[in-house]
Parts: structure tokens; sequence; C-alpha cells
């Protein structure tokens, strides 16, 4: 079938965080909400048909997990990015984020080190900083609008680090790591014995002729020091559902993982994540092949509207993930400046770049997944806005 992006659906009725957390978030519901890390585009049919049958039966009780619903995460990575994860080796979590906070618990001391590369997704910061560890920052380095390693600081961090945080792909720069970069981050982390935790959790929106590397799939000896946390839920607009995969270098680490979970009694899917997970993985190839260049082009559109009309604002076209990262800092603007004038001159509700970095100034977040009219009004706003300074 096909699938029309362009619909605008009203979600303020639907007790979406992303419209109605923006008097929480921004003090006014007037902004255009492209903050948090959700779609404004309905899913796959084939998700939609199976969660109403689910729905009709009318008996949602304590659900099993069938051997079905890893499968179909194993069929789909093997399918999308050449890697056939062990059924064996796979746990459920609540959510990719949910597993670095237990992997930052279990395998760090208290006290210890969390090695992060900014600016990075700021639930990085905030898993590590909650559980009382200290965070290590190897900061990406920009040259010429391009983000990339600085490996001798890297190096450097991973001799006082007990625990590597992955961001791949790369959110908010949308890096997609080749394999010659995984293969020299991941053998630093051998060399240095300091345990990796990949974020693979936007592994299938890529762009541009790129391909997404397992971590866990360059060798076997990285797999064996590498636990990948993965999931639908980016991919196919089902973060509500909350329901993810970590997949484990050994039974042992599984097997302690599972124990910390089952201790708080979260060790099952909700009736609807079940159902949900395993149709888009089986059945949701037609409607992530359509998203994906619209995607591109709502990019591209975003980056020629910039360059031609906010020209003091710079941004790119990533090659991974739905966000944008804009550079606002020839607007002359503080953090706080620029958050305000975000809010209150443009009306937009974006991610202050701050928060993906503690020493950044003048960067902003901007989630381009929504209808093209959604970005065009809220690119003449800000276009409005910057020429009023």
């Amino acid at each position: 079938m096909r699938y029309d992006f362009d619909q605008v659906i009203d979600r303020s009725g639907n007790l979406s965080a992303k419209y109605d957390e923006r008097v929480k978030k921004f003090g006014t519901d007037d902004v255009i909400p492209l903050w948090i890390a959700d779609m404004d585009f309905r899913t796959a049919q084939p998700v939609i048909d199976a969660l109403r049958r689910r729905a009709e039966e009318g008996l949602w009780g304590y659900t099993a997990r069938p051997d079905s619903y890893f499968e179909a995460i194993r069929d789909w990575q093997d399918r999308r990015n050449g890697w056939r994860p062990d059924t064996g080796l796979m746990s459920f979590c609540l959510g990719v984020v949910q597993t670095l906070s237990a992997m930052i618990q279990l395998y760090t001391p208290q006290g210890g080190s969390v090695l992060i590369q900014t600016p990075v997704y700021g639930e990085f910061y905030d898993m590590a900083e909650f559980a009382g560890r200290r965070v290590i920052e190897n900061p990406l380095v920009e040259r010429d609008g391009t983000w990339t390693v600085d490996w001798e600081d890297l190096e450097a961090k991973l001799r006082v680090a007990d625990l590597f945080l992955l961001c791949s792909p790369h959110n908010p720069l949308g890096i997609v790591w080749s394999e010659e970069e995984l293969r020299r981050m991941m053998e630093l982390c051998l060399k240095y014995h300091v345990r990796v935790v990949s974020d693979e959790i936007h592994s299938d929106l890529i762009f541009h002729g790129k391909k997404h590397i397992p971590a866990a799939s360059v060798s076997p000896e990285i797999a064996a020091n590498v636990v990948t946390g993965i999931s639908g839920t980016k991919t196919f607009n089902l973060a509500g559902l909350q329901a993810s995969a970590v997949v484990f270098p050994s039974v042992h680490m599984k097997e302690t993982f599972d124990r910390f979970w089952t201790n708080m009694d979260i060790h099952r899917n909700n009736a609807f994540s079940v159902t949900a997970m395993e149709t888009a993985f089986r059945e949701g190839e037609e409607w992530l092949e359509q998203l994906l260049p619209y995607l591109s082009d709502n990019f591209d559109f975003v980056v020629n509207y910039c360059r031609r009309h906010i020209p003091k604002i710079k941004t790119y076209a990533p090659d991974a993930t739905y966000l944008m990262w804009l550079d606002c800092r020839e607007l002359g603007l503080s953090n706080q400046e620029l958050h305000d004038f975000m809010i209150q001159k443009a009306r937009l509700g974006l991610n202050d770049g701050y928060a993906f970095g503690r020493s950044l100034n003048g960067y902003m977040r901007l989630n381009a997944a929504c209808p093209r009219s959604v970005l065009e009004r809220s690119l003449h706003q800000l276009e409005a806005a910057v020429n009023s300074l």
C-alpha cells in the first residue's frame, strides 16, 4: 500500500508527550513541537491491524513472549544489517535507556567512570549521574561541518574509564560509524579492558547510501566485549509501547541482567508490545522503505531553506536518525537567550544543544519527522524571528 506522510494528524488528544507536555517543557503550548524523538506519522498498517485484532480480544492478562518474538528481531537484523545474533543471548528490556541504566549499575563500581562522546543523547549523562558515577567526555571534533573522533583524547580517557557508552548511529549528529572507525574504537576498548554498551536504536534510519554496522559484528573478539541495545520503537514510531531487546556476549551477563529486572518484577512485555514489535519486524518493511526517502527529502528541505533564507543558522542532512543539528552560533545569543528566542520569538519547541554536551554553546536539535507542511511553517516562523533580531 501507499502511505501518506504528508497527512497532518492532530495528536493533541492522544496524550502525546510531544504535544501535551509543551507547557511543562517550554512554559507554553504556543510552539510547534519539534523536540522529543518520536514521529508525527502513523505506523505501518500491518501493525495497526494486528493491534486492533489484539484490542478486540478484550483479554490482556499477563503475556507470554513466544520464541518467534526474538526470532523476528534476529531475522530483521540479518536482513537489514547482515548480523545474526543468537536469540539465546537476547533479553527483553523496557527500553534502550533502561538498558544503559542497568548496565551502568551492574558493571561499574560505585563512584566509577562512564565514558561518552559528546554531544550525545542527554540520557547518557543522566543514567550515569543518577547511578552516582562520574561522566568522562570524549568530545567529538568539528572540522568544516564534519564531526570526527578525537582519537588521542579517546585513548587517554579509556585508560581511566570503567564503561564506554557508544551511540551508533549517533544522536544528535547523525553519524553512521564506518567499519574502520568502529574497529578502531572497539580495539582501544579491548586494549584498556573497557566494556562497551552500544545504543543502536536508530540503526534502521540510515540515508545517503550509508550502511549501519553493528559493533558486535566487527569481529568475534569485539563481540565478546559488546552489549547491544536495539529496538523497533524509533523505526516504527512505537516508543509508547516500551519494548527493546538486548544482545549479550555471554550467558552469564544475560542471566545477571535478567535477575536485575526480575527482582523488580519487570520481565514481561505488555500485551500490545509483543504483538506490535513482532508484526513490525515481520511485516513493516514496506512502510519503512517509503518513510526513508520522505525523511531524506525533509532534511534537504531544511538544509536548503536555511541556506537560502536563514544563512546565520547552519545545518546539514544527517546520515542517520530523523534529528537535525542546528548551529545557531552566528545569532550571537547565549544558551539561555537562544532557548528563550526559539520559544518566544520563533514559537518552536526544540531541544537545547547544551543538553547533549554541557560545554556547548549555540546549538539546537530539530526533529524533522513530521509532515512537510509542518516543517515549512516552522521554518517560516524561524526566518521571521531571525530577521527581527
